[in-house]
C-alpha cells in the first residue's frame, strides 16, 4: 500500500521497477511473474524449453518491439514488467528477434505468430482484440454473418471453461456460435481437405517437372512461417506452395460458391474465422486476399473480414453469458461443413504432411493408400525436425521432412541453401506443436508445456482414427460436389483464381544478421 503524499496514486511500470531497485528487493519481479503453482504443467516463468538460463538480471531484461499498428498483437504497457520472456520466445524459439541488424529499415520485424503472448507472465502482450467488430456485425440485421472454426480450436476452447487440456468440444463450439447469432457455421476442416486436393496436385505437378515450380515444395498454410520465409529466405519463395491456407480458401468460397448457392449478395456477407493463430489476423488483411472481390469486380470485398482467436471467442462467450459446459452439441452447416480425419490433423505438427501423402498416393495411383500411410509415425511427435521416406508407385521414394518452430525451420532452410536438400516435400509450421500451440490458444500453462501440447494433439489424432468416418480428403462428398458444380478440378483456372496466391519479398525491410543455428542432439527441438 502507498502511504504519505503519494497515497492513492497509481505507480507506473518504470517507477515500480525503480522502487524494486531502490529497495534492493532481489527476485521480487520473478515472484510477481511466476506461476510455479500452475496445475496444468507450467514449470514457472523462467525459460525451460531450451535448457539455457537467461544471462540478463532476472528483474529487468527488456522486451520485444511491437508495432502499434500490428493487426495481430498488442501490448498493454501498464502490465509489462520488462521480464524478457517475449525476447526469449522471439529469439530462442522463433529466431526472429536478434536475427536482424539495427536500426530497423522499414517496419518492425515481426511474423505475427503471437508466441510472445503465450510466454508473457502478466498478459501484457495479447492478440489484437477484434471482438467489437464481430459484435457490431452480428447486431446488423442487414448483414449475413458466416463463421468458420479451425481444427485446433475444438481441442482447446474447453480449457477456457475449466475443462481438461485437449477436451473435445467440437459440437459445443458450434452450438455456442449459433447461440451468439452467426447465420452459418462452417468447418475449416472442409477447406483443409480442399487444400490437400490443391496442394497434393501441385506437388505431383512439381515432381513431374512443372516449369517455375522447384522442389522441394513447402507447405503454405502457416502465415507466420510464410512471412518468416518472405523476410529471411526470399530466394526460396518459389518453393512455397501457391495453395492458400484453409482459412483463406473457405473465405474465398463463402463469397462466391456459397453466395451463389444461397442467392446472397457477397457484399452483404461478413466472413469471420475462429483461429488458434494470431498471424491469421495478418493473413486475412494481406492485400492479395480479395479473390472473391476481384471475381465480382469489387476488389474492396475481403475473402475473410475478421479473425478471432480461441481466447477471444471464449471472452465473447463469457460476455454474452454462454457457458460452454451447459450446451448441447450442434452440427456444422452443410455445403462446407463435412470433414475428414485428414482435414482435422492439419492442427498438429506433421498433420499436413500426413494428410497430403495420403491423397498424393491416390492422385498418382487412383488407389486408396495402404494402412501404413494412415498412421505415418515418423512425422508424428514433438521432435523439432522429422523425416520420412514414402514409396508411391509411379513416383518412387518420396522424401519428406517436417519441422515446427521457426528456429527449427532455419536448420532445414540453411541446408537447402547449401545445396544439401534431399527432400521433395517439407511441412513448416510456425508454432511449436503446430496450430494446437498457436499464439491465440488458451494460456493453460506458462510457459507453454509439452504436456498441454500432447493432450491437444492426442485429441485430434483420436478424431482422425476413431471418430470421423472418413480419413481421406478425396472422399469428402462436399469436396467432390464443389469441384463438380463449381471449381471443375484441382488447379483449374477457377481454382487457381480463388484458391491460389503469390508471395512478397520482404527482405528489403530488414538487414538479416547471420547466426549459426545448430541442430540439437538426439532429435530434440530448439524451443
Amino acid at each position: 500500500m502507498i502511504t504519505g503524499p503519494d497515497k492513492g496514486k497509481s505507480i507506473g511500470r518504470r517507477n515500480f521497477l525503480k522502487l524494486l531497485g531502490g529497495s534492493s528487493v532481489v527476485g521480487v519481479a520473478a515472484s510477481i511473474a511466476g506461476c510455479s503453482s500452475d496445475p496444468a504443467g507450467g514449470k514457472g516463468w523462467m525459460p525451460k524449453q531450451y535448457q539455457v538460463a537467461g544471462s540478463w538480471p532476472v528483474q529487468v531484461k527488456g522486451r520485444i518491439p511491437i508495432d502499434p499498428d500490428s493487426p495481430s498483437i498488442m501490448r498493454d504497457d501498464r502490465k509489462c514488467i520488462l521480464c524478457g520472456q517475449c525476447l526469449e520466445a522471439c529469439e530462442k524459439v522463433q529466431s526472429v528477434y536478434g536475427y536482424y541488424e539495427l536500426p530497423i529499415k522499414k517496419d518492425i520485424t515481426c511474423v505475427d505468430c503471437g508466441q510472445c503472448s503465450l510466454w508473457c507472465p502478466t498478459a501484457a502482450i495479447t492478440e489484437r482484440d477484434d471482438i467489437d467488430k464481430v459484435v457490431k456485425a452480428l447486431e446488423n440485421k442487414n448483414l449475413h454473418v458466416v463463421v468458420q472454426t479451425a481444427p485446433a480450436t475444438r481441442v482447446a476452447l474447453g480449457e477456457e471453461f475449466g475443462l481438461a487440456p485437449g477436451s473435445l468440444v467440437e459440437g459445443k463450439q458450434v452450438a455456442a456460435l449459433k447461440k451468439l447469432g452467426f447465420d452459418t457455421v462452417f468447418d475449416t476442416n472442409y477447406s483443409a481437405d480442399l487444400t490437400i486436393m490443391e496442394e497434393g496436385t501441385e506437388l505431383i505437378k512439381r515432381i513431374e517437372g512443372m516449369a517455375g515450380h522447384p522442389l522441394p515444395q513447402f507447405t503454405s498454410c502457416s502465415p507466420g512461417w510464410v512471412k518468416f520465409c518472405e523476410y529471411y529466405y526470399p530466394d526460396l519463395i518459389g518453393n512455397l506452395s501457391t495453395a492458400k491456407s484453409p482459412q483463406q480458401m473457405l473465405g474465398a468460397l463463402v463469397k462466391t460458391y456459397y453466395a451463389r448457392e444461397k442467392g446472397i449478395d457477397p457484399a452483404k456477407i461478413i466472413s469471420v474465422a475462429i483461429m488458434p493463430c494470431t498471424a491469421k489476423k495478418f493473413e486475412c488483411a494481406r492485400p492479395e486476399m480479395n479473390a472473391a472481390g476481384v471475381l465480382h469486380g469489387k476488389p474492396e470485398i475481403r475473402d475473410v473480414d475478421i479473425v478471432l482467436t480461441t481466447r477471444e471467442l471464449a471472452r465473447l462467450m463469457k460476455k454474452r453469458g454462454i457457458d460452454l459446459n451447459t450446451l448441447t452439441d450442434a452440427p456444422y452447416d452443410r455445403l462446407m461443413g463435412e470433414s475428414t480425419g485428414a482435414g482435422v490433423i492439419f492442427g498438429v505438427t506433421g498433420g499436413v504432411m500426413e494428410a497430403a501423402v495420403r491423397s498424393a498416393y491416390y492422385l498418382v495411383t487412383k488407389q486408396d493408400p495402404p494402412e501404413t500411410l494412415l498412421t505415418l509415425t515418423p512425422v508424428r511427435g514433438l521432435a523439432g525436425v522429422k523425416e520420412a521416406s514414402v514409396t508411391i508407385p509411379g513416383v518412387g521414394e518420396l522424401q519428406v521432412a517436417v519441422c515446427h518452430g521457426l528456429k527449427n525451420a532455419r536448420l532445414i532452410l540453411d541446408e537447402i541453401r547449401a545445396g544439401k536438400t534431399r527432400w521433395q516435400f517439407i511441412e513448416f509450421m510456425s508454432c511449436p506443436g503446430g496450430c494446437i500451440g498457436g499464439g491465440g490458444q488458451p494460456r493453460t500453462s506458462l510457459p507453454p508445456s509439452d504436456e498441454i501440447r500432447q493432450a491437444r494433439i492426442a485429441s485430434l489424432y483420436k478424431l482422425d482414427s476413431s471418430v470421423y468416418k472418413k480419413r481421406l480428403s478425396y472422399k469428402n462428398e462436399e469436396i467432390r460436389q464443389v469441384y463438380q458444380s463449381y471449381l471443375e478440378h484441382p488447379m483449374s483456372e477457377k481454382a487457381e483464381q480463388l484458391l491460389h496466391t503469390h508471395y512478397t519479398d520482404r527482405s528489403g525491410n530488414l538487414t538479416a544478421k547471420k547466426r549459426l543455428v545448430k541442430r540439437p542432439a538426439g532429435g530434440e527441438r530448439n524451443g
